[in-house]
């Protein structure tokens, strides 16, 4: 199959039709049109950077380069989930960072080395957009565990006492919230399954096909990915409440704070 080329003209034709979208926001007064130009000038200009370097990465296609590339995502990853979960970087900077590099050692180990067998594991155009993929959608999925699990026991810490109370372990009186997280997190990516491919083709399987790829080859392609998404997302979620656990409460099984902390104004 062959591959198509967007040219620099064509590719202006998709700024142009913003039009359609910004004239209805303005007409309905929206405020939000100004944003939008903010938005689309940052993302084309950060997509052209990335592009820029990806491409030189590739060219390069040093083994340092590379790793050094994923372990700068991992931490940019970590910050992230963190800072959208507003919980004390302090304490939850290492199970997040841990829970992530574990994912995807293996995950990378499984899809690299096993499925795909590439003779050059480190490879660029492998190694680098499948453990993207797989970090963008820990972090994700990651932040919607956080918020619900620890949202959840702060809301019912009485209930959790109670469990105590009773006889219950902590490993016991925790399942209920660990539950509930994997629940929150997990059900949009069970429905994105569930219908795939009936309602739209996912972006990879599409740009598969769009780069000149056999259907059935990008079929087989995102099934491993879909499948490997959510081992090394379930992985991330269960590594970063589990080492969490050990620093979230005393020796007498108490609940510590682990807010992020309040800015201190300077006098």
């Amino acid at each position: 199959m062959d591959t198509y080329d967007i040219s620099w003209a064509n590719l202006f034709l998709g700024y142009i039709m913003l039009i359609i979208p910004i004239s209805i926001l303005y007409w309905f007064q929206t405020g939000i049109v100004r944003q939008v130009f903010i938005s689309v000038g940052r993302m084309t200009l950060q997509l052209f950077l990335v592009g820029l370097y990806l491409e030189f990465i590739f060219n390069l296609n040093s083994m340092w380069v590379n790793i050094a590339w994923v372990v700068i995502m991992i931490f940019v990853a970590t910050f992230v989930t963190i800072q959208r979960s507003e919980l004390n970087r302090k304490v939850f900077f290492i199970p997040v960072l841990m829970a992530i590099f574990v994912s995807i050692i293996i995950i990378d180990a499984f899809f690299i080395g096993l499925v795909i067998r590439s003779e050059y594991f480190f490879d660029a155009r492998f190694f680098i957009p499948i453990s993207g993929m797989v970090i963008g959608n820990c972090m994700e999925r990651n932040i919607i565990a956080m918020n619900t699990y620890y949202r959840s026991i702060t809301r019912e810490s009485l209930m959790y006492k109670y469990y105590l109370a009773n006889g219950a372990t902590r490993t016991e009186a925790l399942q209920p919230y660990i539950k509930e997280a994997l629940k929150a997190s997990f059900n949009p990516i069970l429905a994105n399954m569930a219908v795939i491919g009936l309602i739209a083709l996912p972006g990879v399987m599409t740009g598969q096909i769009l780069g000149g790829s056999s259907p059935n080859i990008a079929v087989r392609y995102q099934i491993m990915l879909l499948i490997s998404i959510f081992i090394g997302t379930m992985i991330t979620i269960i590594l970063t409440i589990l080492m969490g656990n050990k620093y979230m409460f005393d020796d007498m099984d108490n609940l510590k704070s682990f807010q992020k902390e309040p800015k201190r104004n300077k006098s």
